[in-house]
């Protein structure tokens, strides 16, 4: 193929593919926060392989960690055997998250990926409580295979599951009638009302920042009167985790600033560390009730990615890396609220928490044209939203001043191109 030539893509490739039409480029080096593609043009990452790389690219000390793993000819596949890599991962997942923020969880490896540890955490809530039905709320999003589907709000990708979805409820998610206490009323209406036509759930499944839904972040009160229904209802609690978590909004799980603890807790993306697929189920041990092999999966486990992992976890051994995580996210959120004043043409308002914020468009494709500038300046930027309203800040949590600050310029630029294009100036 020619040195950035999209047509092999194109000619081979599935009409399914996504990315590669809102970064029309062939990507071939990365590190940190950078990625050229293969006439050497730099991109800004603001992207992070939709959270898969809460570290950024290519980090100096997990890759050596791979490479010296790959070299001394460690397992590289085994399913659900024993490894002398994986008993050092759950050793220190225990020691350096569980532990210190006093969890008792038992960790399940599933397929590697969210979807994967979605489907099993749904499946589990079944068994345990005998029940049918969930509940999940407006806008969620949780996965692309069916049972993830059925707790999936957008109406796009659900369409795509081609049979109906059943076997869950949807309830407003926080600020979605924009009053909180008539929001959680209604659920608790909804549940204890015998003429309702809603059973009591096995569980309910929660993002605290919808990521994919729009950048809703949740509040703690909102999140708190969440786990007491469950808890006054023996529902389970399910939070995926698999987006909002690894420290993206600024502690390691999203959920720890509200005080609560789920039962059961979805993990993805970037536990890993490195890019390499890897998910995990957290279940408090009282509903650990799989039979061996109930639920399985020919990749459940990733050996490379157990090493590599393990070496992510170095960055959670003290307070350090959330700490500058929540100092920058300062530092977006205001200059997102700088763009919004500066640029009343966006009609735009502010979503999100930690290192997943954006801002919510008021006019029609105006998140699209705006990411879309980005690309063209040298900024990797995706939307979220039903409709793609909102465009979506996602830089690796390891940013340093210099290039988070880069990377904000640009992106201002593109809101002024934008809105130029969008609003022409006539004489």
């Amino acid at each position: 193929m020619n040195e950035n030539d999209l047509g092999i893509f194109e000619k081979y490739e599935s009409e399914v593919r996504s990315y590669v039409r809102g970064f029309p480029t062939v990507f071939h080096e990365a590190k940190g926060c950078k990625i050229w593609d293969m006439d050497g043009n730099e991109y800004i990452d603001f992207f992070s392989g939709a959270g898969a790389l809460n570290y950024g690219h290519n980090d100096e000390n997990m890759k050596q960690k791979l490479l010296d793993y790959i070299q001394e000819d460690g397992i590289t596949h085994s399913l659900d055997m024993a490894s002398k890599t994986k008993g050092e991962f759950l050793q220190k997942f225990h020691d350096v998250i569980l532990e210190p923020r006093n969890l008792n969880y038992k960790v399940m490896f599933p397929g590697p990926t969210g979807t994967n540890s979605v489907e099993s955490a749904l499946k589990l809530a079944r068994k345990v409580t005998g029940r049918t039905n969930v509940v999940s709320f407006t806008h969620g999003f949780h996965g692309m295979t069916i049972g993830a589907l059925s707790v999936t709000g957008n109406a796009f990708k659900r369409n795509g599951a081609g049979i109906p979805l059943s076997h869950s409820y949807t309830m407003p998610f926080d600020n979605y009638l924009n009053d909180m206490e008539q929001e959680t009323d209604f659920i608790e209406r909804i549940l204890d009302d015998s003429g309702s036509g809603v059973e009591m759930p096995a569980a309910f499944i929660l993002e605290t920042v919808q990521g994919e839904g729009g950048l809703n972040a949740a509040r703690m009160e909102w999140l708190q009167k969440i786990e007491k229904i469950c808890r006054d209802r023996d529902i389970l609690l399910i939070v995926d985790d698999v987006q909002a978590g690894v420290g993206r909004t600024g502690t390691f799980f999203s959920f720890e600033p509200a005080g609560i603890t789920p039962d059961i807790v979805c993990l993805s993306k970037s536990i890993g560390g490195y890019g390499l697929p890897l998910a995990l189920t957290l279940i408090h041990p009282d509903y650990d009730k799989f039979e061996p092999g109930e639920h399985n999966g020919t990749f459940r486990g990733n050996n490379m990615a157990f090493v590599t992992g393990m070496e992510a976890l170095n960055y959670w051994k003290d307070d350090s890396l959330s700490k500058s995580i929540q100092e920058k996210s300062e530092r977006i959120y205001t200059f997102l609220g700088n763009m919004i004043d500066k640029y009343p043409q966006l009609q735009g308002t502010h979503r999100g928490r930690g290192f997943m914020q954006g801002i919510a468009c008021g006019v029609e494709d105006m998140a699209d044209a705006v990411a879309a500038k980005c690309f063209e300046h040298g900024l990797i930027m995706e939307t979220a939203g039903s409709d793609d309203e909102v465009f979506k800040l996602f830089p690796p949590i390891t940013i340093d001043d210099e290039n988070l600050d880069k990377g904000l310029a640009i992106l201002e630029k593109a809101i002024e191109k934008a809105v130029e294009e969008k609003n022409p100036v006539t004489t």
